[in-house]
């Protein structure tokens, strides 16, 4: 037994790990008790000196001087002030309106407002809960089908895990030693995607089953003129604004400048000149505008310029993650204000949610750190890299095997125990193996967002389940989730087959071979004594 035990060191502590979490044991404790005892038995059988434990107050003083993680308590508290300010109540109903005339639109505008909630609070609970309090009943009191009303919540509601500034991004590139921003700038377009796959999906069901999303009847369609007419004209020339104002600001920048640069000013400006004409119509009482074209302008603009603000600023390299997160919270503050929702209530609640979920994520990564600590000691890594490393097919073969994996074990563990536990034990062999390490954590990201849909231990199918009213039952919630949870891996797919998803939004690489360098000194002779360089005196004290 004991001879046994010295030569699988590595896979006992692995499955010790794992079994204490599927038991239920709590993530952080199991995590250090697991290292702390096969540290101890380590030891004991003479596998690892009793000095290991010395250098555990360096991991744990490491994970408290890690600046990159204090973007995690900056964006959540950003997500929960828009959240709880009623910013997604507005979104939901102005953009239902908009969109409520076409059949799907209601699905439509869930997943827009999905979108824009995932980009400004990154918490997948906050957009679950905010939509399924007010779309899923609305929806029902249409007619929509009961499945792909919850499905489409449920699914919307998890782009928090992959559009910036999603907190498992942070977490995924502080594990795999690379940049926020370039791991925010990498999921950028792929979280795009998988919200225009959704709106697809919504598309078909439209066309061959079109009694499952009804458009919203003429009775329920709030924005209407005097006349009688929807008062859209006046938006179409407010957007037709907003696009001239920006390809006209593009034509002044400089040919060179970079392809995000482009984007973002272009896209501030042409954000910005349509809501102070707006702006300008409500002051003065132009009555040049329409309710719809107002009421649209100035409750879809504030949210769009505070996501261009905080990302605008990490893409183009002004602010770093954690500046970013913190202009974000101080904008989400100002909105709040501004709508006069702000009170002390509030704050409080948004600054306890903020404290609790940033807690818990340090303790994990503490954890973490004390169970890396003996498992690296116990050769673990090494046993990882050969096992993982010598797969037949390469490259593809590791790809394929790695996230099958992620996606059987996010049946049972969230994304914060799969990036803390999994993600450090991958990220060597996908290095050794030549893989781009953002291209790769943006694909286990898109892999463990399904965590949050598989049925039948998806938080986001629990959170959903705890606002839906009693006609909706749990296998409605969950027959609803497995299409878009289909969707999720076609995108794993897609990133595979184009990487370039993901790398075009990277900065390029330099061309310059540095083995091509050759530096050329002046000759000189210090053998001679008059020939050498003199210091002044200051330097040679």
């Amino acid at each position: 037994m004991v001879a046994f035990l010295i030569a699988n060191m590595a896979p006992v502590m692995f499955a010790s790990m794992i079994l204490f979490l599927l038991v239920g044991f709590p993530v952080a404790f199991a995590l250090a008790a697991n290292g702390v005892v096969f540290g101890l038995i380590g030891i004991e059988l003479g596998l690892i000196g009793p000095q290991i434990f010395q250098a555990l107050p360096d991991r744990i003083y490491g994970v408290m001087a890690n600046e990159t993680l204090l973007a995690v308590p900056f964006f959540t508290f950003m997500g929960l002030i828009l959240e709880r300010s009623g910013m997604a109540e507005d979104l939901l109903d102005t953009i239902g309106q908009l969109f409520g005339a076409i059949r799907g639109g209601l699905a439509y505008a869930v997943i827009f407002v999905g979108a824009l909630l995932a980009a400004t609070t990154g918490v997948v609970a906050a957009s679950v809960i905010s939509m399924g309090l007010i779309s899923l009943p609305i929806m029902l009191r249409y007619g929509y089908d009961k499945r792909l009303a919850a499905g489409v919540i449920a699914a919307s509601g998890t782009l928090a895990q992959i559009i910036p500034p999603s907190l498992v991004l942070i977490v995924m590139a502080d594990q795999l030693g690379k940049s926020v921003g370039d791991m925010y700038k990498g999921a950028f377009i792929p979280g795009l995607t998988l919200t225009g796959l959704y709106v697809l999906y919504v598309i078909l069901v439209s066309f061959f089953r079109p009694a499952w999303v009804p458009a919203l009847p003429p009775a329920a369609r709030t924005f209407r003129e005097p006349s009688g007419k929807t008062g859209s004209a006046s938006l179409l020339v407010l957007t037709a604004i907003s696009v001239a104002a920006g390809i006209a600001f593009g034509q002044t920048l400089p040919v060179d400048a970079p392809l995000d640069e482009l984007i973002v000013k272009c896209t501030m400006v042409g954000i910005g000149v349509p809501f102070v004409c707006a702006l300008i119509n409500k002051v003065l009482k132009l009555g040049l505008l329409s309710a719809m074209a107002e009421k649209v302008t100035f409750v879809l603009i504030p949210p769009l310029a505070l996501i261009f603000l905080v990302l605008g600023t990490i893409f183009l390299g002004i602010a770093t993650p954690t500046e970013g997160g913190a202009m974000g919270a101080t904008g989400a503050l100002v909105m709040a204000f501004v709508r006069r929702r702000m009170n002390g209530s509030l704050l409080r609640q948004a600054m306890g949610s903020t404290a609790k979920l940033t807690t818990f994520v340090v303790f994990i990564l503490i954890g973490a750190r004390v169970f890396s600590l003996s498992f690296y000691g116990v050769d673990g890594h090494v046993w990882v890299e050969h096992l993982l490393g010598n797969l037949p097919g390469g490259q593809i073969g590791f790809l394929i095997v790695v996230n099958l994996l992620v996606f059987v074990l996010a049946f049972f563990l969230d994304y914060f125990e799969l990036s803390f536990i999994v993600v450090p034990l991958l990220g060597p062999v996908a290095q050794s193996l030549g893989i781009d390490l953002i291209w790769f954590g943006v694909l286990l990201g898109v892999n463990m967002q399904t965590s949050f849909l598989h049925p039948p231990f998806g938080f986001a199918l629990f959170f959903l389940r705890s606002v839906a009213p009693a006609s909706v039952k749990s296998s409605d919630i969950y027959w609803g989730a497995i299409p878009f949870v289909l969707i999720q891996i076609i995108m794993v797919g897609l990133i595979i087959t184009f990487p370039q998803l993901v790398t075009s939004g990277l900065d390029k690489a330099s061309t310059v071979d540095p083995n091509t360098i050759e530096m050329v000194l002046p000759e000189t002779n210090y053998d001679e004594p008059e020939q050498a360089p003199v210091l002044p005196p200051e330097k040679t004290k």
